[in-house]
């Protein structure tokens, strides 16, 4: 088996070198783990390479990259801290609709890159997005601080 995926590695190099790309084969392993908490599944994916780093992406409920870590104490935190919070989260009575949103927010991601990947998109409709985009953007802001924050462990990544 090992040898079929070096030989796909291999076909793989040639294939996006030949496309300009400068491509480096990492050995790695790749591990998949699953919770469930009360009924919805939180499942991760990372990769720990021959380097001792890990890169860490949330598959679902919805897919959100964690980033790469250092030590596996610190992987290991960030999937603790996260799973703390969902099982927080969970008590929400909007809980559902979060996941639904998230879930909304990624399928836009994407139809957004297919729009401007395929499409030659008028300034006017940028721009309306871009207006749309800064709206949901103030309103996150103003909820953060009307809102009673309810996990203290660690402080938001983003907001």
């Amino acid at each position: 088996m090992r040898r079929f995926m070096m030989a796909e590695a291999t076909k793989h190099d040639t294939v996006f070198s030949q496309l300009g790309a400068d491509v480096h084969v990492i050995n790695s392993l790749l591990c998949y783990i699953t919770f469930d908490i009360e009924g919805t599944e939180i499942s991760y994916v990372y990769n720990i390479n021959k380097k001792d780093k890990y890169f860490l992406q949330r598959i679902e409920p919805y897919p959100e990259p964690a980033g790469t870590f250092n030590s596996e104490d610190e992987l290991i935190d960030t999937i603790k801290i996260d799973i703390e919070q969902f099982k927080n989260a969970k008590n929400s009575n909007v809980f559902n609709d979060f996941v639904k949103i998230n879930k909304c927010l990624s399928e836009t991601i994407r139809n957004f890159e297919d729009l401007y990947l395929y499409y030659n998109v008028p300034h006017e409709t940028i721009d309306n997005i871009k207006d749309k985009l800064d709206s949901i953007q103030q309103i996150i802001k103003n909820t953060k601080t009307s809102c009673k924050k309810i996990y203290e462990k660690k402080d938001p990544d983003t907001i």
